[in-house]
């Protein structure tokens, strides 16, 4: 589980929704990106770090 991620996520007073759709994926597919059950590709590793401002290579 990527707790960390989920954390900046709240921090940012976001819903898994508004960070799936701000960044182009389904919100399926986000929230096994933040619970560790998929690794997000580069690109959407960026676009997800860009939203939340943080470093995307925090994802690998």
């Amino acid at each position: 589980m990527r707790r960390w991620l989920n954390k900046i996520r709240r921090e940012n007073h976001k819903t898994q929704k508004q960070v799936a759709d701000a960044t182009g994926i389904s919100r399926a597919y986000y929230t096994q990106i933040e619970r560790g059950i998929r690794r997000p590709s580069v690109e959407t590793a960026k676009r997800i770090a860009d939203y939340l401002k943080f470093d995307w290579t925090y994802f690998f």
